[in-house]
């Protein structure tokens, strides 16, 4: 196989992928900054408010998972573009269709579809940028795509502020139809068209289970970002109800603590770029941030009784900052397989996080909140212990990346 030619981290795919995750992440987050006012306009009751929202969002989940398999294998198989193409057509229609729901089943099944449709648009596009852009400077590129779109979220929170949440819902979907149109000036990937010229299987899931140390390389690629999803998907986007519990007077808005996080997370996202690239490691740089993520978590379960809104808010923030890893957590996925599986496991592996959020994270929070005794904010406690242990044990078993030269394939 030949090398791809080195260019420059400013080139037009990585411009295009930041602005593809920063549609993905608005589309991916609004269901959170929106539930509130979304769920109410239904008839919704306060208790059903949560119990559905989970509910919701454990379905968009379901999507991302199996999206995230179904992405994968396409895009080893048919090329990297192929997906990038496909999911921003069939998650920007889910959303406009998102804006005529009027019961919880629709809304349901409708976030399932846009979930399989987003599953497939950071792993390609971080599978794309680090195939076409020379080690050296790979990690600042994909750190930038995923500080560039992480702003999505941001984004999202000011359309909430200013539209009715259906409007939100028609704005993303017009966004990912514009982006398409800049898709068209997007080359494949060289590395796919050298594989293609192979006689080796391509984008073979099960691959990725048949031997006992590429499984190893596959779960703990998946493990080591369950912290992300634990903050956002509980922390964060449950504030209010934890601020009730913490005895917090004023009313916590999730949609605000979100934009919060996610501003923050897009300044860790593209400052971990650079610290692993001054450390010449992407293991070194991971622990710092989990480092920041576990004194977060701390500070929002200790500091917090009787509290303020404005100080949930810039836990938040912090919370996000230490979660400013998921570039550099994408990245160590692509760069832990050879190119006829890489797009499959650096697409699966985002989506295999997120989809724990369903399967592992919101199980685990109810299961230990409903033990006798425990409560919903030592439940948060354990949930938060338990999640961060089995993370640092899977970076710990997980190989450097950093120097690594991407042109192999998996045998």
């Amino acid at each position: 196989m030949n090398q791809a030619k080195p260019v420059s981290i400013f080139n037009i795919a990585v411009i295009v992928a930041a602005l593809g995750y920063f549609v993905d992440i608005y589309d991916l987050l609004l269901f959170g900054i929106i539930r509130l006012p979304s769920l109410r306009s239904l008839g919704l009751t306060e208790e059903e408010v949560l119990t559905k929202g989970e509910s919701i969002l454990q379905w968009q989940m379901w999507g991302l998972l199996l999206g995230g398999i179904i992405a994968g294998v396409i895009g080893d198989r048919k090329g990297r573009l192929s997906v990038l193409f496909g999911s921003i057509i069939l998650y920007s229609l889910a959303n406009i269709a998102n804006g005529f729901v009027e019961t919880v089943d629709q809304y349901k099944w409708i976030r399932f579809i846009a979930g399989l449709g987003l599953a497939g648009e950071l792993g390609a596009g971080i599978t794309l940028v680090s195939e076409i852009i020379p080690k050296e400077k790979r990690g600042i590129a994909t750190s930038m795509v995923a500080g560039i779109g992480l702003t999505g979220a941001v984004v999202a929170f000011v359309m909430k502020e200013n539209f009715h949440w259906r409007t939100c819902y028609f704005i993303g979907g017009g966004l990912g139809m514009l982006l398409l149109i800049l898709r068209i000036s997007v080359f494949e990937s060289g590395m796919f068209h050298q594989v293609k010229k192979m006689d080796v299987q391509r984008g073979n899931f099960f691959m990725l289970f048949a031997s006992r140390e590429r499984f190893k390389r596959y779960l703990c690629g998946i493990l080591i970002g369950l912290p992300t999803w634990f903050v956002i998907g509980v922390m964060v986007t449950f504030s209010s109800e934890f601020g009730k519990w913490f005895g917090i007077k004023e009313t916590i808005d999730p949609g605000k603590a979100i934009m919060f996080a996610y501003a923050a997370i897009s300044v860790g996202d593209i400052l971990i770029g650079f610290v692993s690239q001054w450390l010449k490691s992407r293991k070194k740089a991971l622990f710092i941030f989990y480092g920041i993520t576990i004194l977060f978590m701390v500070l929002f379960f200790t500091t917090q009784w009787n509290g303020s809104v404005a100080k949930m808010y810039w836990i938040c923030a912090g919370l996000g900052f230490g979660t400013g890893f998921w570039a550099i957590f994408v990245t160590m996925g692509a760069e832990q397989f050879g190119t006829n599986l890489r797009a499959t496991a650096a697409t699966t592996i985002p989506n295999m996080v997120r989809g724990m959020l369903a399967i592992f994270i919101i199980p685990l929070f109810k299961w230990l909140r409903g033990i006798e005794g425990v409560g919903y904010v030592n439940g948060g406690i354990y949930a938060a212990v338990i999640i961060m242990t089995i993370t640092i044990i899977a970076a710990l078993m997980t190989k450097e990346t950093f120097h690594k030269d991407l042109d192999f394939v998996e045998m």
